[in-house]
């Protein structure tokens, strides 16, 4: 048998194994069941309908949400009329309706929510529930105590 130092590979030999083995540990840039990150259905807390799906990622540790359709037939095309400021009369689809939220323990917490059917901002607070199938979304004024708690299903 040669020997496999003298000829240089066993530092080669070292390298690759060291560069797979930390490719091993690499986690996958999909985020896991229990993450609110993903395409999400709104379900409307006071008439159970679908209202709009909605895309959440996260940036720097923070949570978006994106509004990627609007499912209320014949609001496909609506805009925003209720809202001030740059938000006013644009397109609902592809507004961004969540944002600001960071991780504290089980919940997302210290960001807003946009309302487009009535144009107002509130402190929001989410986190996900059954196994991540669902996502406990909470808008508020002041204290989570008051406000409104939707139930947003995981979409593939």
């Amino acid at each position: 048998m040669r020997n496999v130092i003298s000829h240089g590979r066993l530092p080669a030999l070292a390298a690759g194994l060291g560069i797979a083995f930390a490719f091993a540990f690499v986690a996958p840039a999909t985020a896991g069941p229990d993450s609110p990150v993903g395409l999400w259905k709104n379900i409307d807390d006071r008439t159970g309908e679908a209202k709009a799906l909605v895309r959440i990622e996260e940036v720097d540790g923070e949570l978006r949400g994106r509004i990627e359709s609007v499912l209320t037939p014949g609001r496909a095309d609506a805009v925003c009329e209720q809202c001030e400021g740059d938000l006013k009369d644009k397109p609902i689809r592809g507004m961004q309706i969540l944002e600001g939220l960071r991780k504290a323990g089980d919940w997302w917490e210290g960001g807003t929510i946009l309302d487009p059917n009535n144009g107002k901002s509130y402190r929001s607070q989410l986190r996900t529930i059954e196994g991540g199938s669902r996502l406990e979304v909470r808008g508020f004024i002041g204290m989570p105590i008051l406000g409104r708690t939707q139930t947003w299903v995981r979409q593939p």
